[in-house]
């Protein structure tokens, strides 16, 4: 299945600051576990993620630090924010009206339509 582009950006964010919130990581293992979550349906690329990360870095949602991992390679660590968290609470109090919206229009698809319901 191929998850529209539009659906991709608008989770975006709150995905990668739940990543976060879980503690400290870089960029591939941000990307596996994006991976991961959706069960190989979303599969990230660099070019999406890195843009990502850095406006959340200028918004002041991240902050991070270069690591250098067991085997020796640097790695950039991101690191969720306090205000990284409140604008998660604000992205996942969003997503849950929208979730909610959508699943009352969704459940009223199998519904009869208008007409047979009288309303015509």
């Amino acid at each position: 299945m191929r998850i529209d582009k539009d659906l991709v950006a608008a989770s975006a964010t709150p995905l990668v600051l739940g990543i976060l919130a879980d503690g400290e990581s870089y960029g591939y293992a941000i990307l596996e576990q994006v991976n991961t979550l959706s069960n190989g349906r979303m599969q990230w690329t660099d070019g999406m993620l890195y843009p990502l990360l850095h406006r959340l870095e200028r918004l002041g949602y991240v902050s991070s630090a270069w690591r250098v991992s067991d085997s020796g390679r640097r790695r950039k660590h991101y690191l969720i924010t306090d205000a990284g968290r409140a604008a998660l609470a604000e992205r996942r109090a969003q997503w849950t009206v929208v979730a909610e919206a959508l699943d009352q229009v969704w459940r009223g698809i199998n519904q009869p339509p208008a007409a047979a319901q009288g309303w015509a």
